[in-house]
């Protein structure tokens, strides 16, 4: 069973994705405009940027092998706006994703 870190606050949680699923911890979403205007909740946009923080075994291929995920935990993602399940664990947030679902890997 994977054990990802969900949290700055080094809070353990227990998921394992299935075949070629990610979860995902969204990014805090922007609070004030590029001129200083602060936004409520409901006016802020949904991230569409965050951190991997559970990777699944990869998709079975019709072989019977398991296909190589592109991405690993702790890599910065982008991700379609209204993509994938949201799901809470207690307050946090996170996003399962499959890795089709992701646009790109932020490289530092």
């Amino acid at each position: 069973m994977a054990t990802a870190t969900a949290t700055p606050t080094k809070k353990k949680i227990k998921f394992r994705p299935m075949d070629d699923r990610v979860l995902v911890e969204p990014s805090e979403a922007a609070e004030t405009t590029a001129g200083g205007i602060i936004l409520p909740d409901n006016a802020r946009e949904k991230p569409q940027r965050g951190t991997v923080v559970a990777v699944g075994p990869g998709k079975l291929l019709d072989s019977g092998k398991r296909g190589e995920m592109s991405v690993k935990m702790g890599d910065e993602v982008f991700y379609g706006k209204y993509s994938g399940t949201e799901i809470d664990f207690g307050t946090d947030k996170y996003v399962v994703l499959r890795e089709g679902d992701l646009l790109a890997i932020v490289d530092r």
